[in-house]
């Protein structure tokens, strides 16, 4: 099995197809490298495509520590990636979790994304849901621990932004959650407590996002409402970005919609290869509505 390791020394597994530029496929956290199967599919035609198992997530390590486990962290891990397969540049393609990472990698190593895509990005951000996102983290932890994760898993699988899955394509529901229970009890707590609980607000981070200069696309689903703001506002601080709302969809739309997901991940990615993709005008952030002065 194909592995690389980061330079605290996790193993983290991964599977590539085609050959070309290529892309990067960070996952989320009810997922594992098999949520990007239908991009695999699709755009191993034209890209070199990376899917990889975060740490924590069979078959990559599951590193016992929660101090193993961190924003910061997972951002790396991407960044081993690269390194490990001597990749220089690459897209980088993350959802929910890994939509995260992806926001903190564009700021930090801006050099090694040739554009990032953000998609399903800003549970537990906004400035009122803080406190909230902290509860619930600690509830799931508990059920992640001390439930068979056919119980903790299967639940998970059915939060309020996931029966919209369900409901358009019951199939592909039940083969992500029957992957979902697959997991690591372990590496899901400890990612939960380690990563998602003490990651910063994306409302804490707007000058650093307001410095990213690859292009980026924002991308989520009009039913993911916890995403919705956070993502209005990430167009807004990120100059080079564009927002696609797909409709009727819910927080797992890289397979939930995979159709219409691939469609404006491809667009994007053709206009930035070509050199077409421009950033935002700042004529557009006047303070005027119709634009009398």
């Amino acid at each position: 099995m194909p592995f690389v390791t980061t330079n605290d020394g996790v193993k983290l597994y991964y599977e590539e197809a085609g050959s070309g530029i290529p892309i990067v496929f960070v996952h989320e956290f009810a997922g594992d490298w098999r949520s990007w199967e239908p991009q695999m599919r699709h755009f191993s035609r034209y890209y070199r495509c990376i899917t990889y198992s975060a740490r924590g997530f069979l078959p990559s390590d599951v590193p016992a520590d929660p101090e193993a486990y961190s924003q910061d962290r997972a951002r790396d891990d991407i960044l081993a990636i690269l390194d490990g397969l001597g990749i220089d540049k690459a897209h980088i393609v993350g959802l929910s979790m890994g939509g995260f990472a992806t926001v903190h990698f564009g700021f930090t190593y801006p050099d090694r994304a040739l554009s990032l895509t953000i998609g399903g990005c800003g549970y537990g951000a906004e400035p009122d849901k803080r406190e909230q996102f902290a509860r619930e983290i600690e509830v799931n932890v508990e059920r992640f621990l001390t439930l068979p994760m056919e119980e903790a898993g299967g639940s998970y699988a059915l939060g309020p932004t996931r029966v919209q899955f369900q409901n358009n394509d019951p199939r592909g529901w039940q083969e992500f959650r029957d992957q979902l229970v697959q997991h690591s009890a372990l590496g899901s707590a400890n990612t939960m407590r380690g990563c998602q609980a003490r990651r910063p607000s994306l409302y804490d981070l707007t000058d650093k996002m307001a410095s990213i200069t690859a292009p980026a696309l924002i991308i989520t689903g009009d039913e993911d409402w916890p995403c919705l703001e956070p993502s209005i506002m990430m167009k807004r601080v990120i100059t080079t970005s564009a927002l696609v709302v797909l409709p009727n969809a819910g927080h797992t739309i890289n397979i939930e919609v995979s159709a219409a997901f691939n469609a404006a991940l491809q667009n994007f990615l053709h206009q930035v290869d070509v050199g077409a993709w421009k950033p935002r005008d700042p004529r557009t952030m006047v303070d005027g509505i119709v634009g009398t002065k």
